[in-house]
């Protein structure tokens, strides 16, 4: 579910990107120690820029991993693998889809008509390319394991990351 964002959860993600956060519509993923993990991010930041990751990564231990993954050359082999099964393949489509279907909700309950610019674009490479994995990962953190094959093939090679506790299920903020 995602969750408000308090102004003490504000803070803490001020603290984790070295910067004051854009487009913030609630906390998508949260550590057991009730950290945020992932930011759910509104289609269309405050000064009108289209802003396609929608689950934005932004704990400091998980973005670490998905750096230390990305440079261990694993993308470019996870994209020559879904071209070449169709099973991979569909999953990652899959993901693609819900991707842009949850972007649309997180829209709609922002208030906002949708984005034609970025209408049929997700993030991280989807659907036929592993390009980001810090954008994968914020995928599966949000929508929990099971949607983002990919995203979850990189949840089970981190190390000393800290342990989910909630996951986004609605698009609705809750208090």
């Amino acid at each position: 579910m995602i969750t408000e964002c308090t102004e003490a959860d504000f803070a803490v993600l001020q603290d984790q990107l070295g910067r004051i956060p854009r487009g913030v519509f609630g906390i998508a993923a949260r550590g057991i120690s009730g950290e945020p993990l992932v930011v759910a991010t509104a289609p269309r930041l405050e000064d009108g820029t289209p802003f396609p990751t929608t689950f934005y990564l932004t704990h400091p231990a998980y973005v670490a991993e998905c750096s230390r993954l990305e440079a261990s050359g694993i993308m470019a082999e996870w994209t020559v693998e879904i071209g070449e099964d169709d099973e991979l393949a569909a999953a990652y489509a899959a993901a693609h889809r819900a991707y842009l279907d949850v972007r649309s909700e997180i829209g709609s309950a922002a208030g906002l008509a949708e984005v034609e610019e970025i209408k049929d674009y997700s993030a991280g490479g989807m659907p036929n390319r592993v390009k980001c994995l810090h954008a994968l990962v914020g995928h599966s953190l949000s929508a929990g394991l099971g949607v983002n094959p990919i995203g979850d093939r990189a949840l089970s090679l981190m190390n000393d990351v800290p342990p989910l506790a909630e996951t986004a299920a609605t698009t609705e903020p809750t208090d």
